[in-house]
């Protein structure tokens, strides 16, 4: 079953089970989903569909960074719950040790000395690791890495 035929059955499971909260963030994503389709003039493949996912998982989390900075903490709470929802359709993260292993075989790999290399090495890195990165914590970890 496709990512996208599973984000469906989820939806019809929410509206039948009365899940407001899920059955909303479900429609957004896949009204997303078929815009992408409409535009691309075809289906979408479970890698497309999960940089959709990501797109709100990465805009919740700053929506929730701004409603904190705003007092609004029940704003906060609802998006930090579509983040979770979201996050729930998409692979694993990788720890700091995974992220830190491929970024050393992405340095030895591409001969990277220094910060001139980051550019290179971070476009390697996220290829590598197909999503399962986020990009600022890779960042970090890459400076820090050719620094050393």
């Amino acid at each position: 079953m496709s990512l996208g035929e599973r984000i469906s059955e989820d939806l019809m499971a929410a509206l039948k089970a009365g899940e407001k909260e899920k059955l909303s963030l479900l429609r957004i994503v896949k009204s997303a989903i078929k815009n992408k389709e409409i535009e691309k003039g075809s289906a979408l493949d479970d890698s497309e569909v999960e940089g959709i996912l990501r797109t709100f998982v990465k805009r919740a989390g700053e929506a929730i960074e701004q409603y904190e900075q705003a007092g609004r903490i029940e704003l906060a709470e609802k998006e930090s719950m579509e983040r979770t929802i979201a996050q729930s359709y998409l692979p694993a993260e990788l720890d700091e040790d995974g992220i830190r292993s491929i970024i050393r075989e992405v340095i030895v790999e591409t001969g990277a000395a220094g910060q001139k290399d980051m550019g290179r090495v971070m476009k390697a890195v996220m290829v590598k690791a197909k999503g399962q990165v986020n990009g600022k914590k890779a960042n970090s970890l890459v400076k820090e890495m050719l620094e050393a």
